[in-house]
């Protein structure tokens, strides 16, 4: 019983988790973690009135709540016992991402399909503010049984996430350095953005100038901007960064990148209505493919990791909970833009 009580004792402390959460959370994590087993005895309502001081009511809610969905059985006169060891089909999860961008609706659709139908899903999303992270973390903590986050590269983004539980805790999309056994599927940035422009050198090399629009307050990796200083220099590229496009501004002759999606259908639009081919009198880079990049102007190239395979290998992760730290690959998928 002392372990029942501990875990819930842990929850306690979390003041945006309510009574009622508390003690169901408390108890899954106690089994969840093999701290009691099938056919074990739960502590008796008055019990946990006498170690807690909860009101009866919010004891026998709980539960209530608990035997309803199968997890532990009552007997009468004898008390309550833990039915099943096996929750995951119960599964609390919480998915934290950046917003709900083409690619990142690929990770959470091939996310929820690998999980299945038994598992509950909420989605919350950060918009690369940290206050909101803070905030979403603050609410989200205690009352899952596991968390995929997808951080924000800032200073308190490690603690902030090292407030979760690390051994339910999923890191995607960006690495950011929380504890070395923390579990991660992520892309890399830097290396992979310049050997990317490294395999288009000739292509970009065929037009007069290669430009790349970058905001430094935005949400996009400043490791593209170093890939793309270190690839113009080494490759002896005439290369310009530019912190915004200036809808109408497109001229036959260049090469434009841009990582931001409102950006480049702007670049587009803009290029139909000037009647320019793209792959011919400009060029178009793009970063995360989605399927209408494949569409598109006959499709525009793109460099990418698998946002789809990204969200499989993630269910993957949460219904096994097996440890994995793993960085995908990012591909180059040429088409006619470039």
């Amino acid at each position: 019983m002392n372990f029942i009580f501990q875990k819930i004792r842990e929850l306690i402390e979390i003041s945006s988790v309510s009574k009622h959460e508390q003690l169901i959370q408390g108890i899954l994590n106690a089994i969840d973690e093999k701290l009691v087993s099938e056919g074990e005895m739960l502590p008796s309502v008055n019990a946990m009135m006498r170690e807690f001081g909860f009101a009866r009511e919010t004891i026998v809610k709980a539960y209530k709540e608990l035997i309803s969905r199968g997890i532990i059985k009552s007997t009468n006169r004898l008390g309550y016992f833990v039915a099943i060891e096996d929750t995951e089909q119960l599964l609390k999860v919480a998915l934290v991402l950046f917003n709900f961008d083409f690619f990142q609706e690929n990770l959470y659709r091939n996310f929820k399909e690998g999980l299945g139908e038994n598992v509950h899903l909420d989605i919350f999303f950060h918009h690369n503010n940290i206050e909101t992270f803070q905030s979403i973390i603050s609410s989200i903590k205690g009352k899952y049984g596991m968390y995929v986050i997808a951080p924000i590269p800032h200073p308190k983004t490690p603690e902030l996430v090292k407030s979760l539980p690390l051994n339910k805790l999923l890191i995607i999309d960006r690495f950011v350095q929380i504890d070395e056994e923390v579990s991660y599927i992520v892309q890399e940035f830097e290396e992979s953005a310049y050997q990317a422009f490294a395999q288009l050198a000739g292509r970009i090399k065929e037009f007069d100038e290669f430009v790349f629009f970058f905001k430094a307050s935005s949400a996009e990796p400043i490791d593209v901007l170093r890939a793309f200083k270190r690839f113009v220099k080494d490759f002896k590229v005439n290369g310009t960064v530019k912190t915004a496009y200036v809808p109408g501004s497109v001229k036959a002759g260049k090469v434009y990148f841009t990582i931001n999606n409102s950006e480049l259908w702007v670049i587009i639009k803009d290029t139909m209505t000037k009647k320019f081919k793209p792959g011919k009198d400009v060029g178009i880079l793009s970063h995360n493919d989605d399927t209408v990049k494949e569409i598109i102007s006959d499709g525009i190239t793109t460099f990418s990791v698998d946002f789809g395979l990204m969200g499989k290998l993630a269910a993957e992760f949460v219904l096994s909970r097996r440890k994995t730290q793993e960085v995908l690959p990012t591909l180059l998928l040429r088409r006619n833009s470039l």
